[in-house]
């Protein structure tokens, strides 16, 4: 028996806010995705900011230029902004936090790509971390299936998208101050 496509029409998306709430996403807005537009500035900051430069097979430089991403997010016309918070009594916490709830993403992305969108795509709200030990390209990442990046490795100004959406976030100052993460599902 061959499938049809789905169409992503309003029963389509209230189909799929189903399955968002029942994997326990329930801080989420539709948005289109062909508005965000990667910046240069963010990309940057990745490869002259953060300490695990080139030591994550979903990080720069492991992802398409910048240019290569606004004309990915242009496939698309609609995305589903999802937004996390997460207070830590030990800041170690975090990364366990953050794999289950990268895993609970990619379950979600699955169970919509098994209901006919195939074109789903996940954008995970913390860096991908399904292993202990990651490897520095995508070539050995043990998990190619299911690894995922984050909005920022794609250059997106998530503080901008956030608060275009009417979120409110600002910079957090330490460990003991709540956390805010956004991810993206982008559905067509």
């Amino acid at each position: 028996m061959v499938r049809k496509e789905m169409k992503v029409t309003k029963v389509a998306l209230k189909q799929i806010e189903k399955l968002v709430r029942a994997h326990n996403l329930a801080d989420f807005k539709w948005m289109d995705p062909r508005t965000i537009i990667p910046r240069h500035w963010v990309r940057e900051k990745c490869i002259y900011g953060c300490p695990r430069y080139g030591q994550k097979a979903c990080c720069p430089p492991e992802v398409p230029s910048v240019a290569e991403c606004k004309g990915f997010f242009g496939e698309y016309r609609f995305g589903l902004f999802y937004h996390l918070r997460k207070k830590f009594a030990d800041p170690k916490d975090r990364f366990l936090w953050a794999r289950e709830v990268n895993k609970q993403v990619l379950a979600l992305e699955r169970v919509i790509f098994l209901s006919g969108f195939y074109k789903v795509f996940a954008f995970t709200a913390a860096p991908c971390n399904l292993c202990k030990l990651c490897k520095d390209t995508k070539r050995e990442c043990r998990n190619p299936s299911v690894a995922r990046p984050t909005l920022e490795a794609f250059g997106v100004d998530v503080y901008a998208t956030a608060r275009k959406m009417d979120y409110a976030i600002q910079v957090v100052k330490g460990y003991e101050e709540e956390t805010n993460r956004f991810g993206l599902l982008l559905v067509e």
